[in-house]
């Protein structure tokens, strides 16, 4: 009786000259895109003075006291709580709107549907800042001025994200719905029993762009509230350096708290966003 002759393995190859420009080129945008924030914690650690000295990445004297002047001149933690309740809601309400009317105009047929898609991809053209004062006035016209839901409502309807799970429900098979009406599901029954699970990957992407939007919203809370209470992160940051004046530690500072949960979020859901463009279809347009 022979023995099997074990399997041999074949050794690792190495690197091909493509994958190491590649990988060269990669440490470099990183390094552009790392270096703005290194900076600014460098000039938050230094003191006015030495911060517009001449540029140096080492503080001489390493000090903290921009972070507390900021920590202690605002209520950080209830704006921190304003901006999640406010980006949350706006993330929820989006991909349950989105997502309706993405699978009517992919999956279904009537009357004027032409006309109402061009309507609303037309709301691709025009910026948000256009629409604030008919907002306003719709707004304050409802009673909502300093409330949540008139800071989360006119969030709300994003042509963008329509059109991006517009474009991923029409790589669906139809073979899946039809198999499913066959069987007798309805079709509400086909959209969230089969059509949203296999959304997750789109459905990701849209929650994280509408989340970072919604959280880097200034324009929006800064005109529908004027209560302090009910101030967003960027607002409130904003008004902390505003009392400060140009002092470059604090200001950098309040910009590494403000951004700061968008760096973690993008960190731990960056390949979250790279999978939802990539089933989009997006990816080179």
């Amino acid at each position: 009786m022979t023995t099997p002759t074990p399997a041999v393995r074949k050794p690792r190859s190495s690197w091909t000259p493509a994958q190491i420009a590649l990988t060269i080129v990669a440490l470099v945008l990183s390094a552009i895109w790392v270096s703005p924030l290194v900076w600014a914690l460098s000039t938050s650690l230094k003191t006015p003075t030495e911060s517009v000295a001449s540029p140096h990445w080492i503080p001489d004297d390493l000090t903290f006291e921009a972070w507390k002047g900021v920590l202690d001149a605002g209520n950080i933690p209830n704006w921190f709580v304003n901006s999640v309740v406010v980006s949350v809601c706006v993330t929820f309400i989006v991909l349950l709107t989105a997502s309706l009317a993405a699978y009517g105009f992919a999956r279904t047929e009537f009357r004027g549907k032409s006309a109402l898609m061009a309507v609303t991809m037309a709301g691709l053209m025009f910026s948000p800042a256009i629409l604030g004062v008919p907002l306003f006035t719709t707004v304050q016209a409802l009673g909502m001025v300093d409330t949540y839901w008139g800071m989360i409502l006119p969030q709300c309807a994003p042509a963008a994200m329509v059109y991006i799970l517009y474009k991923f429900f029409q790589s669906l098979p139809r073979e899946l719905e039809e198999a499913a009406f066959i069987d007798g599901a309805g079709r509400w029954r086909i959209f969230f029993t089969i059509v949203l699970p296999l959304s997750k990957p789109s459905l990701s992407a849209v929650g994280i762009f509408t989340f970072i939007a919604s959280w880097n919203n200034f324009i929006w809370p800064y005109m529908v509230t004027n209560n302090p209470d009910l101030m967003t992160m960027p607002n409130g940051i904003a008004t902390v350096q505003n009392a400060f004046g140009i002092v470059w530690p604090q200001l950098m500072a309040g910009g590494l708290i403000a951004g700061l949960p968008l760096i973690v979020v993008f960190v731990f859901f960056q390949s979250q966003i790279v999978r939802g463009v990539a089933h989009t279809g997006l990816a080179g347009q």
